[in-house]
């Protein structure tokens, strides 16, 4: 079993890691001074994607780029370390064109749009002219079961007609946001012939037809993005049927395929920024003093430094492994270990930081640090792309199902005359 890196990967991560440290950092200040003011950085982020661009750094996520379009074609185990090295600098995915929700909705148009929908909408994304938000998530019905969402896309002759409220759309206030990829039903269920899982589709809707209204940019405890995570009301949105995706009743399948790798990106950034947690730990311990000794003195600080290495670890060979899956028999054969992964990061970042933002004190709690950002979006991942709660189902049914299988195989393990 290799656990290096490829020769390709290290290559790649070395110009990364000095792109970030050469281009991004400097620039890490003015983009949180002017996010701070409500304003988004393009000033600063648009720049530097043209350098990005030039030094063979874009869509770095997709394997499966065709010969005439602009990326680096890396599998999701050669890409995993490039975001967890994007994960220090949150906002810097924008440069390199591996934003979510972008990735996941490039992946989707890559796998399913028509020759015209590559056109004006996917060609589009992978230059990086414009972004996009993907809107599924609901505030009146449990999301986490997709076949509760409630919006509904009901054919009209040449058009389709959307009416309902999503919110928590991320990216919908970014300025160059054009379109959503919105997920809703085209049948109500009073068709008893059609399945519960083949209810839903997903049109493509730009961001100004007529109807679609974003309500407000929520703040995720406290913290307002930049870029948003929005509430959006469609209200009688009447789009071509041409910007069907996919086939009508394939929405939920589509909806778990756009998942698998996204999961991947989300894990690794938040190992970046946990290993960024533990270096400022460190450094935060080795320099302050209370009680006459320096807090790297303390036994108790020791645990959470020694703990913290090991968890990182675990969790990166986790994501590692899930990955290596994907690449090789595919994303749904990897489906319970992506359930693993993103309940494991989840947990991890938050407990990561939390450990970081008490060695730093009050100061933890402030700006002038990026833990308490850090730690909000730990918080927040332990939501999106599924709770918690069903990424543990989802194990405890695989496991479950192998006793099922086996049952009986444990019998002669008891010491029993």
């Amino acid at each position: 079993m290799d656990f290096d890196y490829s020769e390709k990967t290290e290559m790649v991560l070395e110009v990364l890691r000095h792109f970030m440290a050469r281009r991004v950092l400097p620039a890490n200040l003015k983009w949180h001074q002017c996010a701070t003011r409500g304003e988004y950085p393009l000033a600063i982020v648009e720049p530097l994607k043209a350098i990005a661009r030039e030094e063979g750094l874009w869509n770095l996520f997709l394997p499966g780029l065709r010969e005439h379009e602009p990326g680096t074609r890396l599998d999701n185990v050669e890409y995993a370390p490039l975001a967890e090295a994007m994960g220090r600098i949150p906002w810097s995915a924008e440069v390199f064109n591996c934003s979510a929700p972008d990735t996941g909705n490039m992946e989707l148009l890559h796998l399913h749009a028509t020759d015209a929908q590559y056109e004006r909408w996917l060609r589009p994304l992978l230059d990086g002219r414009n972004r996009s938000c993907f809107a599924m998530t609901e505030p009146d019905v449990a999301s986490s079961d997709a076949t509760n969402i409630r919006t509904t896309i009901r054919r009209d002759g040449d058009d389709y007609v959307i009416n309902g409220r999503k919110w928590f759309v991320t990216g919908a206030a970014h300025p160059h946001c054009t379109f959503a990829i919105v997920m809703g039903q085209t049948s109500d269920g009073t068709d008893t012939q059609t399945q519960t899982h083949c209810r839903h589709s997903m049109v493509i809707v730009p961001m100004d037809t007529p109807g679609v209204e974003i309500v407000r940019n929520i703040p995720v405890m406290h913290h307002l993005s930049p870029e948003g995570h929005c509430e959006i009301v469609f209200r009688e949105v009447r789009v071509p049927a041409e910007n069907l995706l996919g086939e009508e009743g394939n929405g939920f399948a589509l909806a778990q395929a756009r998942l698998g790798p996204g999961r991947v990106h989300h894990c690794m950034r938040t190992i970046g920024q946990c290993e960024l947690a533990l270096e400022m730990m460190c450094e935060r311990a080795l320099e302050r003093r209370t009680f006459g000794k320096y807090l790297s003195d303390f036994a108790n600080i020791q645990e959470w430094i020694a703990h913290s290495r090991v968890e990182i670890d675990q969790a990166r060979l986790l994501v590692l492994r899930a990955a290596w899956l994907m690449d090789r028999r595919g994303n749904q054969a990897a489906r319970v270990d992506v359930s693993a992964i993103k309940f494991v990061a989840a947990q991890l970042q938050t407990r990561i930081l939390d450990r970081a933002m008490q060695v730093f004190g009050a100061m933890g709690l402030t700006p002038d640090t990026p833990l308490s950002l850090f730690w909000t979006w730990g918080r927040a991942m332990r939501f999106f792309d599924g709770p918690d709660e069903v990424h543990l189902r989802v194990l405890a049914r695989s496991e479950l199902d192998k006793a099922k299988a086996n049952r009986g195989a444990t019998a002669a393990y008891y010491l029993l005359e």
